[in-house]
């Protein structure tokens, strides 16, 4: 490691006239005070973190006189949120973008200001880095759940590279998240190019060769008469998912997967790919696509079934699944199976499989660079950091040619 010194990340906050708060307790933020109302504002809990961003998928939110009470905890561009129990050390970079947003209960907000001697965004990669977590996961408190405290984060010791160190090693990480980013918005895209062909086909029934369709009453609404208003149980079989230990969720590369999505990696797999995940508990009736091999957690389903899978997965999602079991809350199989499945004719659903399945084609390859360029980048961020790499002699275009060719 560099001979850079060495600061308290509480000291670099108040250089820079900012702060590290603690997020709204129990008592401040009931769960009577969360709305379902899409247009309520995000609250950012350790689960809503991934891969170092805020995930919208699965926020909690809140209505604006909750917001008004709370207004101490409302997020900033270039803040930090940061697990403070569980999965200590976690951590997501606050985007213009992803505002307004609060700091929710189980989190911490740091807010570096403006220091003269470190930038918010080293910050951010830093924490990213082992020194951090070794530290953090060292000094969290209590047995069974792991908790950290504003004191514990204040004295995280941060080392501080020149400015123009510190603006190189920024301008080259960056650099691999805008790649990311970019592929990830462009699956985004051919996701949804996927999905509006299934909405023209299924939905509004204008799929090639249709005609003057003849629609008749169903449990589904009016559909073709030559398709049939069947049951998810008629053509899918709901398999549960497995438990796996937390800390066997670190290593390898097959996709772990929650209710919530991909949630880890691990070095064997009980589903071979593509696969369909179903939220059993926690985001109950969930749909996840996953194109490799994956482990479904205890919290899932997974599907099996002998229709084309891009069909089902869309329909699926498009299936209102209810808690359907009142002693244990959770999707059952049996309230899963009862739910109505279209069921067109299989020429049709195969013609939809061969039309969408380059469009899955070109994302799952977009996906797998994405994961090469974060294992490169993860593999330097710490060496940039501390200085065991000299960032003026990095060829980055070289390096990133070699690990997607791979």
């Amino acid at each position: 490691m560099s001979n850079w010194p060495i600061k308290s990340l509480g000291e670099i906050c108040r250089e820079g006239g900012g702060f590290i708060r603690t997020g709204p307790f129990g008592s401040q933020l009931h769960r009577s005070d969360y709305t379902e109302d899409l247009q309520g504002i995000p609250v950012v809990m350790p689960k809503d973190m991934t891969r170092g961003r805020i995930n919208t998928a699965s926020v909690a939110r809140i209505d604006e006189p909750t917001a008004d009470r709370l207004k101490q905890h409302l997020l900033s561009a270039n803040d930090i949120v940061l697990a403070r129990r569980g999965d200590v050390g976690r951590t997501a970079w606050v985007f213009a973008e992803d505002l307004p947003a609060f700091c929710g209960t189980g989190s911490m907000r740091i807010h570096p200001g403006e220091s003269e001697t470190v930038r918010p965004a080293f910050l951010r990669f830093f924490f990213h880095t082992k020194l951090a977590s070794d530290y953090l996961e060292g000094h969290a408190v209590g047995a069974t759940m792991p908790n950290l405290n504003a004191g514990i984060v204040e004295r995280l010791p941060v080392p501080v590279p020149p400015l123009r160190i510190q603006d190189s090693l920024i301008g080259v990480l960056e650099a691999f998240d805008d790649l990311i980013e970019n592929n990830r918005r462009r699956v985004k895209v051919l996701e949804e190019m996927a999905r509006a062909t299934y909405r023209e086909w299924f939905v509004k029934f204008r799929y090639p060769g249709h005609g003057e369709v003849t629609l008749v009453d169903s449990a589904l609404g009016p559909i073709p008469r030559e398709w049939q208003a069947g049951t998810v149980g008629d053509v899918v079989e709901l398999k549960y998912g497995k438990a796996l230990k937390a800390d066997a969720r670190r290593g390898g590369d097959i996709a772990v997967v929650s209710s919530a999505g991909i949630i880890g990696w691990h070095d064997e797999s009980i589903v071979e790919g593509p696969a369909i995940v179903v939220g059993r508990k926690g985001n109950v009736g969930s749909v996840h696509w996953v194109d490799g091999p994956c482990w479904p957690i205890d919290t899932t389903y997974f599907v099996q079934t002998d229709l084309p899978l891009r069909f089902v997965a869309e329909q699926l999602r498009r299936t209102e699944f209810t808690n359907s079991h009142a002693a244990v809350p959770g999707l059952s199989r049996e309230g899963a199976y009862a739910r109505p499945f279209l069921l067109p004719q299989l020429d049709l659903l195969d013609s939809f499989q061969a039309l969408v399945e380059p469009l899955g084609s070109e994302a799952a390859a977009l996906s797998l660079q994405s994961e090469k360029l974060t294992e490169l980048r993860d593999a330097l961020l710490p060496k940039l950091v501390t200085g065991q790499i000299d960032v003026s002699k990095l060829d980055l275009d070289a390096l990133i040619l070699e690990q997607v060719a791979r």
